[in-house]
């Protein structure tokens, strides 16, 4: 009690974590004949290939990339890719993919880059923690799962993650920062700003119905919790009533052309019953769609009875 008038009360910083690895899911190193190539595969998480030894040819999502020797390639999740040999010399590579949802990762979308040495060694050091914690005695292409050793190292699995954190925050840095700082850095905002716009372009193109979070989620790469988040805070809507919305107005503006009946038009925006799609017309505009059509009618015929009088 003497001692507590001498306390001191201290600020507790909250970390900002620029990117967080939330799960590893392999580690590979593999030396291929001169004329391997790969059958072609997409996952919803990152992948990176590095070419240790000689040139690689890939693909991702249709396009060709050299991967010359001492180069990294980033797989962004849901790309397809192919992996092949350049038919002259076995290469060596190095392959890790992981799970990361940080919007930084967005950096990293359709890159091809050669680190520096200090980005080597972090990343050679994510493969020299990998082979003192798993079993990476098999170079399997088609390995799914690795395996843990039966007796691995201390904080392994740990320092894997923190080192294929270090390596793509410090390759990060060796491409943004300047003498006088990081003026050209991807800022977070910015990042985040092309998920909305994202979503919306989904929307749009799904506006028969059968859109769900879950598929928001996983084309955008980002958690469940997030999108809501972040789509709520940047139109005030919830998604899934701000969708459920824009059907009911592509519906409306189908009504105002004429040629589909309330039937037709909710058999195409994809609603169950056409009750159904009457009721949530009603909840959204505030008529039902036949009284809706038939003010849309009214108004068009007032507009033409305008322009005969005036001699249109």
């Amino acid at each position: 009690m003497l001692y507590s008038s001498c306390m001191k009360r201290y600020f507790y910083h909250k970390i900002e974590n620029l990117l967080l690895v939330n799960k590893i899911v392999t580690l590979h190193r593999f030396s291929f004949d001169k004329d391997f190539a790969s059958p072609g595969e997409s996952h919803n998480f990152w992948e990176i290939v590095f070419a240790a030894r000689e040139s690689l040819v890939c693909e991702a999502d249709g396009r060709e990339i050299i991967l010359e020797e001492g180069e990294v390639l980033f797989h962004k999740p849901n790309e397809h890719h192919i992996l092949k040999a350049n038919g002259r010399r076995a290469p060596q590579v190095l392959v890790v993919s992981f799970e990361c949802k940080s919007e930084a990762m967005r950096f990293f979308e359709e890159k091809k880059l050669r680190p520096d040495d200090r980005c080597l060694r972090l990343f050679y050091s994510v493969f020299e923690e990998g082979e003192r914690t798993f079993d990476m005695s098999e170079s399997d292409p088609d390995r799914q799962r690795m395996e843990l050793l039966s007796a691995p190292t201390l904080g392994g699995e740990q320092l894997i993650k923190n080192y294929l954190e270090l390596f793509l925050i410090t390759l990060m840095r060796s491409l943004t920062e300047t003498e006088q700082g990081n003026p050209v850095f991807v800022e977070k905002s910015e990042l985040q700003s092309r998920l909305v716009p994202n979503i919306l372009r989904m929307m749009e193109e799904s506006l028969g119905g059968g859109l769900r979070v879950e598929d928001i989620a996983r084309q955008t790469n980002y958690s469940r919790a997030y999108v809501f988040r972040e789509f709520k805070r940047a139109t005030g809507k919830s998604l899934m009533s701000y969708y459920n919305e824009r059907r009911i107005r592509n519906g409306a503006d189908l009504l105002a052309e004429g040629s589909l009946s309330v039937r037709e038009i909710a058999e195409r925006l994809g609603f169950d019953t056409p009750n159904y799609f009457s009721k949530s017309f009603k909840r959204i505009l505030g008529v039902t769609p036949s009284v809706y059509k038939k003010r849309i009618g009214a108004q068009r015929s007032k507009k033409m009875a305008k322009k005969m009088e005036n001699g249109y």
